[in-house]
């Protein structure tokens, strides 16, 4: 069913709730916006066809008619049937380009896109995927930034504290100087996701997004709860508390997958070379640290590594920097492990055996240009803290979780921030929260359970809980036949599933689960029989897992 004109003014525009009504001669700011046509062609980018449009939208949605407007990038992939609607798609970020995601999962998953489009869209200030479009990107002056290459968060000292303290200052400085940076941000992003709503001439928005893009899309149903239909939130922040939160959770939940999870898989998985223990593992880990940065390789950069290790691609790095590192110690055999090969040629475009500890080294980051947009959204969404309050943070998370724990308090950008928000963003209303639903991995690196735990509660929904997982992103890209049959029946019409254990399916090279005691738990909510894993090592599923572990890394 099709809105009408003015309920279109009054659904994306927050000008139109005036005292008074405007002279009949007034022009309406929203009519370039809602009455532009929309040119789908063909997509920049390779995949599963599917058709993009740019579409004009305001800079400001709080003043549509001043300054210059802004260019946002979407695709579809039709409803190959009869359609019921569309699912917006987000993979997160903030900052991650979704207009390949729409066509990848309907490729996923057919039924579901049968009767929906599967809508993406490169959110403001991303630019164009697959364009010459670059979007905001902040110029950091290479003069400001520290020539060390061998800094180590573990070094307390004022100097090293100092030295780690000039990146982030820098890149909040470079990206918080831009014009552009007031306007990009969840509260103007959700005004543009319910154009896009419009525009499709549809009464309700569907939603499904990863890691930041369930902030987004809580946002959305918050901000528009008339509009907002089916809102699945897969891997989820604390949509109801702190974006920054889920930041400031990285170092706690990282460690604990690193030590309850990742440790124990390379023990069974590469016993000869890392140890058969989890000591073991753990002190061989240590080892090899030293080893990279006797060869120039900065201590932080080597535990980067580890940090967001949410997909079987960066496991499989991590596996393999490992043991080429105890190999060149040690001189102990590399594995011969098809899948460490494989990932070989994928990362590095060399096979495992050709390769020496010396290729595997991972590279200083470059932080001549950087994207504009996570910044942005992660530190002007809401009022931050100071950088002494994540120096003090780095002082207490580093004793306790020092994977990431010493480093990243030190190299939060955000604690330079000095902009306040320009709009408060709302919790969810009753209204919205009847149709949304949180999808959790137990283990999950990137988003913490307790954040996604602490948001289902304070907006009264549902979890689907994923046993044992350790990766980042659930729906259709884990090969779980529990979780997709769930969503994929709530998506087609089914009631909204009740609070839900899943069980987990095999970590990569393995044929069972192996439980881990985590904070799921298994006692309080119904545990259905446990699934044959549906294609759980398809291609397909795990590069979309990767790539979504990949935008919502902690850069």
């Amino acid at each position: 069913m099709r809105t009408s004109r003015a309920g279109l003014a009054v659904a994306v525009s927050v000008l139109v709730a005036a005292t008074a009504p405007a002279a009949a001669t007034t022009p309406d700011p929203l009519a370039p916006y809602l009455t532009q046509q929309v040119a789908w062609g063909s997509c920049p980018f390779k995949g599963r066809k599917a058709q993009c449009a740019r579409i004009t939208v305001p800079r400001d949605w709080s003043a549509p008619a001043a300054g210059k407007d802004l260019r946002v990038a979407i695709s579809r992939a039709a409803a190959t049937g009869e359609r019921r609607g569309a699912i917006l798609v987000n993979p997160g970020g903030p900052g991650g380009q979704g207009t390949s995601l729409a066509g990848a999962l309907a490729g996923l998953e057919p039924a579901v896109n049968e009767h929906y489009d599967f809508v993406g869209m490169d959110p403001r200030g991303t630019g164009q995927e697959g364009g010459d479009d670059e979007g905001f990107v902040c110029r950091v002056p290479l003069g400001r930034l520290p020539a060390e290459d061998d800094l180590d968060a573990r070094d307390r000292s004022a100097a090293s504290i100092a030295l780690h303290q000039r990146t982030p200052r820098a890149v909040a400085e470079a990206c918080q100087s831009d014009a552009l940076a007031p306007f990009v941000t969840t509260w103007q992003t959700a005004h543009d996701m319910d154009l896009i709503r419009a525009l499709l001439g549809d009464e309700k928005l569907n939603y499904l997004g990863y890691s930041y893009g369930t902030w987004l899309g809580a946002k959305y149903a918050s901000l528009f709860p008339e509009h907002a239909g089916r809102v699945v939130l897969d891997s989820s922040v604390n949509f109801e508390g702190r974006l920054q939160a889920a930041f400031e959770a990285f170092p706690k939940i990282d460690q604990r997958q690193f030590d309850h999870v990742y440790a124990p898989w390379l023990a069974r998985r590469f016993p000869d070379q890392l140890g058969k223990t989890v000591a073991e593992v753990k002190k061989n880990w240590e080892r090899v640290r030293g080893y990279f940065r006797d060869q120039g390789v900065s201590p932080d950069v080597f535990d980067h590594v580890f940090v967001g290790n949410g997909s079987t691609k960066q496991w499989l790095v991590g596996a393999l920097i490992l043991t080429k590192g105890l190999t060149a110690l040690d001189g102990t055999p590399p594995p011969s492990a098809a899948d460490l090969d494989r990932v070989a040629r994928t990362a590095f475009g060399r096979p495992a055996a050709q390769l020496t500890a010396a290729d595997v080294a991972p590279p200083e980051p470059d932080y001549a240009d950087v994207g504009g947009t996570r910044l942005a959204v992660a530190c002007g969404d809401q009022p931050v803290r100071a950088a002494t309050w994540y120096k003090l943070l780095s002082d207490l998370q580093g004793p306790a979780y020092p994977l990431f724990g010493w480093a990243y308090g030190l190299s939060e950008p955000c604690g330079f921030w000095s902009d306040l928000p320009r709009h408060p963003l709302p919790r969810l209303s009753p209204e919205a929260a009847k149709n949304v639903l949180v999808v959790q991995g137990e283990f999950d690196p990137q988003t913490g359970y307790e954040q996604a735990e602490a948001a289902a509660r304070a907006a009264g929904v549902p979890m689907v809980s994923v046993a044992d997982s350790p990766f980042h992103g659930q729906y259709a890209v884990s090969g779980n036949s529990c979780v997709d049959g769930l969503v994929s029946g709530y998506f087609l019409g089914g009631a909204r599933p009740a609070a839900t254990i899943c069980p987990g399916v095999p970590l990569p090279g393995e044929k069972q689960v192996y439980p881990v005691p985590g904070p799921a738990g298994d006692e309080t909510v119904a545990r259905p029989l446990e699934p044959a894993p549906r294609d759980a090592l398809s291609s397909t599923r795990q590069r979309l897992q990767d790539r979504i572990s990949a935008i919502n890394h902690a850069d």
